[in-house]
């Protein structure tokens, strides 16, 4: 009936974001150092106490590096640090659910596979074989499996050598080894070494049309275990 009042951003938080664009605006880099807190107090026309609220707020987002006795300095974000955002970000949201991050995982590794073909060196090909090798030797231990399912991912993402596709990789990373655990547990592990050792092949072979096509399929296969597992732990007449 009544439309919902819009609640206005604090003082903090507007300088909070006016810094942050200044500081990518600029290109300011990991190491930079920023005015002190007088003066942006003075250059925003704010009091220190504002400044202060937004300068801890950038510092929790890792934007910000307050440093006893040398200022204010731009901060140098680690990748893990991104990849455990994104993870933590999976885990507190219900709504994004295992298809959803099917997904964007499919869009990500099918390209993945393909450039791993074309760049892999043979360090990177006897990785993937050993990461295989040992998956084998450990098939009946789920955890250990689940791992090095992992594991044979990563190696394609670095494989790309470009860090971006691994650390995205790795921001999917914690919303899938439940699932990885889950699907070994009922039986996957024999097809999932299978579909290993075809993208292996594919990406030794320096072909990235095929690679993509092995990738594709382990991934339907992936997929189709989570669909048949859900259904067996569907209520019967209920959900979708």
């Amino acid at each position: 009936m009544f439309e919902r009042v819009s609640r206005e951003p604090r003082l903090s938080d507007k300088v909070a974001d006016l810094l942050l664009e200044t500081i990518q605006a600029r290109g300011l880099q990991p190491g930079a150092r920023l005015p002190s807190e007088r003066e942006l107090s003075e250059q925003f026309g704010v009091s220190r106490t504002v400044i202060r609220e937004a300068v801890r707020a950038l510092a929790a987002k890792g934007v910000i590096d307050v440093r006893t006795g040398s200022g204010l300095r731009v901060s140098a974000v680690e990748a893990s640090a991104v990849s455990e955002s994104m993870s933590l970000y999976m885990r507190g949201r219900d709504s994004v659910d295992y298809p959803k991050v099917h997904e964007v995982r499919a869009m990500l590794e099918l390209q993945i596979a393909g450039l791993a073909a074309e760049r892999a060196s043979d360090d990177d090909i006897a990785e993937l074989t050993e990461v295989c090798d040992l998956m084998e030797a450990e098939l009946d231990d789920v955890e250990a499996a689940s791992l090095h399912d992992v594991e044979f991912h990563r190696a394609i993402a670095r494989a790309t050598h470009n860090e971006l596709y691994l650390l995205l990789l790795d921001s999917l990373g914690q919303a899938l080894i439940e699932i990885r655990r889950e699907n070994i547990a009922a039986g996957s592990g024999p097809d999932a070494l299978d579909s290993h050792r075809s993208i292996l092949q594919a990406i030794a072979s320096r072909d990235p049309v095929r690679a993509r096509a092995e990738m594709l399929s382990h991934l339907e296969k992936v997929e189709e275990y989570w669909r048949k597992r859900s259904a067996t732990k569907r209520p019967p007449g209920g959900g979708r």
